[in-house]
């Protein structure tokens, strides 16, 4: 596949349209090709902002009304029972408020829920920060070094953990931005695969039950998703799901055993 068809391919491998073979080739010139890459995440980037920022409209209530009176003056005067004409003007009003009704429907149901947008924003950050010089603000395998850059940029303190033994060596940390707030993105290196791990304390008050990491996968990248101690931990990479699972059973043990002060 060359850059002229990813191009042309690029909206539909965005919305999942491609079978499966035609996306791992789009998949597998994107991980040679930086130009492909960098158009794929400005598209991604767009879908994540029209889903949050496009306006949508409900239908006004006056439009009953508007439509009787534009057809009450478009009927001819005569001398007829006034049942007829208004029969027809509520069969008229009776559609377009079902095509209204439809409209709005429509808009509803298309509109994405609040868990896929922070999934789509998780992918889309995810695919910035392997842009040239985009990974991290402070590049340091020493978690004494990564955590205390944090100190006055965030509201919260990140646990910082190194997994080198487990070969999950930590590589640096970075501000972001998701769920409406700033978050701490921590990054890991399994062989040659990026993981991306964002975490952001939970908006409930008093620390929520922990709950068990849920997985998904877009546009070719595995998510997991868990909350631990009044922290919500997002978990973005290419590697497969066991592997991505591993690596989120690791950390909790590494965080539990050494909880950060």
């Amino acid at each position: 596949m060359d850059c002229n068809q990813a191009q042309d391919l690029m909206s539909a491998y965005v919305d999942g349209e491609l079978d499966a073979a035609t996306a791992l080739q789009m998949e597998r010139h994107l991980a040679g090709c930086a130009a492909c890459e960098a158009a794929l995440a400005q598209q991604l980037e767009l879908r994540a902002t029209i889903a949050q920022q496009a306006t949508r409209h409900k239908a006004p209530p006056h439009l009953k009304h508007r439509i009787r009176a534009a057809l009450a003056q478009q009927q001819p005067r005569r001398r007829a029972p006034r049942t007829w004409p208004w029969a027809w003007i509520n069969l008229g009003i009776a559609g377009a408020s079902t095509a209204a009704f439809a409209v709005t429907l429509a808009l509803y149901l298309g509109q994405p829920s609040g868990g896929e947008r922070l999934e789509q924003d998780l992918v889309a950050s995810h695919f910035r920060s392997l842009m040239p010089d985009h990974l991290a603000d402070v590049a340091s395998t020493d978690q004494h070094t990564v955590k205390p850059w944090f100190a006055g940029k965030l509201d919260f303190s990140p646990p910082v953990v190194d997994l080198a033994q487990q070969d999950f060596p930590l590589v640096g940390g970075r501000l972001d931005y998701l769920n409406q707030r700033a978050v701490a993105a921590l990054v890991y290196r399994h062989r040659k695969h990026i993981i991306n791990l964002y975490l952001w304390p939970q908006r409930s008050a008093h620390e929520a039950p922990a709950s068990a990491p849920q997985s998904s996968s877009h546009q070719g990248f595995q998510l997991l998703r868990w909350s631990d101690k009044g922290m919500d931990y997002s978990a973005v990479s290419d590697l497969n799901g066991q592997e991505l699972a591993q690596f989120a059973h690791l950390l909790q043990a590494k965080i539990d055993e050494y909880p950060p002060q």
